[in-house]
């Protein structure tokens, strides 16, 4: 009987790492991706504002791309967890404000719009991002707004993947190119998107 799947490993290697160091790198790079953007980041920028050797990040670390999916990864999950109770339309309406929020205003937001750009001219940061990020997000976006579905919560026209990709493209498209997120967006994109038309074709 196969094994129950577990979540995509960290690319690392060497020894342990101490935990002050890695909180260390990741604020670092955080911090200076907010400051100079991702082209100008390097590791050895990141070394000198976290206080460690260059040789000991790539000791843990393969590339810049995999620090920034750690910082992701772990501040998303804190920040902007997917919700686990049984959903309602209305913490799916809550979770979208949430993304844009995410996206607009928290640090860790950057870092998932610079990595979604980097992605798109890089395929390794975009099989990484996938399959570390993406994919297993997707996944619980996924169950959310099945169960909702299931629950008679909610009633969208697409399948679940579909119906995601319709919910967060327009807010990433937003924050992609700078444009501030209208209000009153994710309202409409519940109503149009996810909630039963009754008596309407």
């Amino acid at each position: 009987m196969p094994a129950a799947s577990s979540p995509p490993r960290r690319p690392r290697s060497g020894n342990r790492r101490d935990e002050s160091a890695r909180l260390a790198v990741l604020h670092a790079a955080d911090d200076l991706l907010a400051e100079h953007g991702f082209g100008a980041l390097t590791i050895e920028a990141i070394a000198r504002r976290a206080g460690v050797a260059k040789q000991t990040i790539y000791r843990w670390w393969p590339s810049k791309v995999e620090i920034l999916l750690d910082t992701l990864i772990e501040d998303s999950g804190k920040s902007l967890p997917v919700p686990t109770e049984q959903p309602t339309a209305e913490s799916i309406r809550g979770y979208l404000h949430d993304f844009a929020r995410f996206l607009t205003g928290d640090a860790a937001g950057k870092v998932l719009l610079a990595l979604i750009a980097e992605a798109q001219h890089d395929p390794g940061t975009a099989e990484s991002f996938r399959e570390r990020y993406l994919g297993p997000r997707r996944d619980k976006e996924r169950e959310m707004l099945s169960r909702g579905i299931d629950a008679g919560e909610v009633s969208p026209k697409l399948g679940p993947d579909a119906t995601m990709d319709a919910l967060l493209g327009p807010i990433v498209y937003c924050a992609l190119t700078g444009a501030s997120i209208p209000e009153g967006l994710v309202d409409t994109l519940v109503e149009d998107l996810l909630l039963p038309r009754v008596g309407r074709n």
